[in-house]
């Protein structure tokens, strides 16, 4: 059965520094991508990296202090992010997609259940 695993969400000070880790089991996908979600907003794109490691996008919002990777090896990829700001908070979410579109989060196929990230000021 193919599933999204994620972890490492949680509460941290503004500054501080979190890593999601989202771990695919099943066939490799094409794009994996995180999403967040703020309560009353929508769901909106973070970063997005293709199958071979190589980061395809990132939000403005994001850009400088988050980083997308991926371990092949463990069909694992991750976002690292710093200098969180209160803004960041929000239940972040990891999904793949085994075809060639990314932007939108229609184009993908699986998610994950979601972590909590609280950023505090």
């Amino acid at each position: 059965q193919v599933q999204l695993v994620e972890s490492g969400g949680g509460l941290v000070q503004a500054g501080g520094s979190l890593r999601l880790s989202c771990a695919a089991s099943g066939r490799t996908f094409s794009y994996g991508g995180w999403f967040r979600q703020a309560p009353g907003q929508e769901r909106e794109i973070v970063a997005v990296i293709r199958w071979s490691g190589v980061p395809r996008y990132y939000a403005d919002a994001v850009k400088g202090r988050f980083t997308i990777s991926r371990d092949n090896a463990k069909n694992t990829f991750y976002l690292q992010m710093n200098s969180l700001e209160p803004e960041d908070t929000a239940a972040y979410y990891c999904a793949v997609t085994y075809g060639n579109s990314w932007l939108h989060r229609d184009a993908y196929d699986l998610w994950g259940q979601g972590t909590q990230v609280t950023v505090s000021s």
